[in-house]
This record gives structure tokens, C-alpha cells and sequence, in this order.
């Protein structure tokens, strides 16, 4: 059973030990991790454990006024396809709507299929393209973005909800 648990200083120096590997030239050093950890105002980190406490998935979100943005979702390689993506994402998800974001998007390489999936299967769309965000300038990102507030009845639902059925 993996469990969440907020992310702390002693599990950045377990996740190092992927992010190379996860990331390659997007990768985060370990002081960036210690200093998005400090703001806690803004910021929240969790990690997933399995059953012996051995991390095997990180995350975070930053949540500004009503936006929420997932900064990092990474899986251990020998953890993958465990639904532990999915419950990283959920879990930031929730934590963004009780900061009170009522939109939350990310950005994701184009040739992340794996992830673009998840994404989708969790209610995210392209929202667009951020040109040069990967590799110095070189790849580009899709923008995906999620509603976390449930869109108003249109107004042809509403008249038609209100309406008279002729017999």
C-alpha cells in the first residue's frame, strides 16, 4: 500500500538519487527542494511511501491567488505504472482546491506520452504551448489546465431545463 506524506528535508536526499535520471537537464538540485520546501505558504510537497517507508514518488504544487501550478510529479522507475502518478496528481489537486485555486495547469513535454495520458485521464487539456521551455530553448511544452470549480449550466440548459414538454 503506498501512503502520502508531506515531503521533509530527510526525503530530498532519497529523491536526488532519481531526479538525474527522471529529468535530465530540467533536473533540480537538492537546495532548490530545501528552498521551495521553506515556503509553505505557497508550496506543498509530498512524497509517496510504500509499505517499508522507501519513497517511491514525489510531487508539488504552488498555489498563487486561484491558480494552482504542479511544479514536479516523478515516479521511481522500479514504482511505475502503480497508480502512483495518479495519486501524486490527486493529492496535489485537492491540496490546490483547499488553497482555494479554482483552475490548476502544468506544463508537460509533447513527447511524454505516459504522462499526457495521466493528465487527460485526470481532467487536464491542451491549453497551448509554451515555445522553448525543455532542453536550453530547444523543445517546447504543453500547456495542460484543469477547472477545479464546476462550470455554470449554459444558458440553452437552462431553458431547456425550465421549459414546458409539449404533450
Amino acid at each position: 500500500m503506498t501512503s502520502i506524506v508531506a515531503m521533509a528535508g530527510r526525503h530530498v536526499h532519497e529523491l536526488m538519487r532519481f531526479e538525474q535520471e527522471l529529468f535530465g537537464a530540467e533536473a533540480w538540485s537538492a537546495d532548490a527542494y530545501r528552498d521551495e520546501l521553506a515556503d509553505q505558504r505557497h508550496r506543498r510537497y509530498v512524497v509517496a511511501v510504500d509499505d517499508e517507508g522507501t519513497l517511491v514518488g514525489w510531487a508539488g504544487v504552488r498555489v498563487l491567488a486561484d491558480e494552482g501550478e504542479i511544479l514536479t510529479i516523478g515516479v521511481v522507475p522500479a514504482a511505475r505504472r502503480a497508480g502512483i502518478g495518479t495519486l501524486l496528481l490527486t493529492t496535489l489537486v485537492e491540496e490546490a482546491g483547499r488553497r482555494g485555486a479554482r483552475h490548476v495547469y502544468l506544463e508537460v513535454r509533447p513527447d511524454n506520452a505516459a504522462a499526457l495520458r495521466l493528465y487527460e485521464r485526470e481532467g487536464f487539456l491542451a491549453a497551448g504551448i509554451r515555445r522553448g521551455y525543455y532542453d536550453n530553448g530547444r523543445t517546447d511544452a504543453v500547456i495542460m489546465a484543469r477547472s477545479l470549480t464546476p462550470a455554470p449550466p449554459s444558458m440553452v440548459d437552462a431553458v431547456r431545463s425550465d421549459a414546458e414538454v409539449p404533450e
